[in-house]
């Protein structure tokens, strides 16, 4: 099998999701402030230039303003003027009409109306324009360069037990690129294993969005709680059999938008693998992160402690909804983060996942 046949069209939602992030001695602190004391004006001026310039690309003009509870800020851009159609083959053009959804797909679901912070103060952005959360320079700054920010780090494609420093329970926190640990809804696509194209949300031109209800990349709200309230969405990825597209469809019958087919090369007729789970940087030397994945709770604990994903279909080459006929679970390694696999007639095939990462038996 040829790698780029596996191409991640990553969607993750995590109800559960508490980030830490790395701990600094007093030295390292000290070092780096004495690093900082030469300060290069005009290499900083040069900087700041340079990320204005970016965000002038990224952040389109908005129609509409709205400031959410978490500080974000949302900006209402007219459909046909988001990042995607900055893309050559995409230049003058408008999203494109609903597709036919997959046979079998029950859309009767109810999804309450705020379901997102920046909602919850009863604004909304109006018909023809599609919610975008602003980029600020802050969180250029949290990536270092312009050349990291909206990217994943390259990483080989998922196929066996060989994780480069990445761990599975087979779900991605991003503090870097938000600057805080609210649970947030967004995607991320790539066509070349991370090495050259590709982005988070709508950072660059890939994505289309069709719909005005939802920003990707915003906080989730309400959330899981342990032992509490248990909140699930229910996603949706298929390839338009008409136009070769990739849909997104969020909660029930809520039509997020598209991945034209144009992006990839064998994704441009099928897929050869589908992957649910939740994924953590284990980057550090020495001692396993205590960064959790999920719940932050092993999946033995069950419902309403563990995370959870269930009645997992996919969408066969009718274009219907058929159960999972082979799925694998699998964990790296299983003493920081596991996962346990069951199905029933009401949830269908499912699993449970997660961990506290760093631990007296992962070390």
């Amino acid at each position: 099998m040829i790698i780029p046949q596996i191409i991640y069209i990553l969607v993750c939602i995590l109800f559960f999701t508490s980030s830490v992030c790395p701990a600094h001695s007093l030295e390292s602190r000290n070092s780096s402030h004495q690093a900082n004391q030469t300060f290069r004006p005009g290499e900083e001026s040069q900087k700041l230039k340079t990320i204005r310039a970016h965000l002038t690309k990224v952040n389109k003009p908005a129609v509409k303003t709205i400031q959410s509870p978490d500080g974000d800020t949302i900006d209402c851009v007219l459909s046909h003027h988001q990042p995607a159609f900055d893309h050559a083959k995409l230049k003058g053009k408008k999203p494109l009409d609903p597709p036919e959804r997959p046979k079998g797909h029950d859309t009767t679901g109810i999804l309450p109306e705020e379901f997102q912070l920046w909602s919850m103060s009863g604004e909304s952005c109006p018909e023809g324009t599609v919610p975008i959360r602003r980029t600020s320079e802050q969180d250029i700054l949290r990536a270092n360069s312009i050349g990291r920010f909206a990217r994943k780090l390259r990483r080989p494609i998922r196929r066996d037990t060989t994780s480069n420093g990445h761990e599975h329970a087979v779900g991605y926190v991003s503090p870097e690129l938000y600057g805080d640990n609210y649970p947030r809804f967004f995607t991320y696509w790539t066509s070349d294993a991370y090495q050259a194209t590709g982005c988070y949300n709508l950072l660059c031109s890939g994505f289309v969005q069709t719909n005005n209800r939802i920003a990707i990349g915003a906080a989730i709200s309400p959330t899981s709680s342990y032992n509490g309230g248990q909140f699930d969405i229910s996603l949706l990825i298929w390839k338009d059999p008409k136009h070769g597209n990739w849909w997104l469809e969020f909660g029930s019958g809520i039509l997020v938008g598209y991945w034209p087919s144009f992006l990839f090369t064998h994704l441009r007729n099928s897929a050869s693998m589908v992957q649910f789970g939740g994924e953590v940087v284990n980057s550090r030397s020495g001692f396993h992160t205590t960064t959790q994945m999920g719940s932050g709770h092993f999946a033995g604990e069950g419902f309403g402690k563990a995370s959870y994903f269930r009645n997992l279909q996919v969408v066969d080459w009718d274009n219907s909804l058929i159960p999972l006929s082979n799925l694998r679970v699998l964990a790296d390694h299983p003493n920081c983060y596991d996962i346990q696999g069951g199905i029933n007639r009401v949830w269908g095939n499912y699993f449970y996942y997660g961990g506290p990462g760093r631990n007296s038996r992962c070390p």
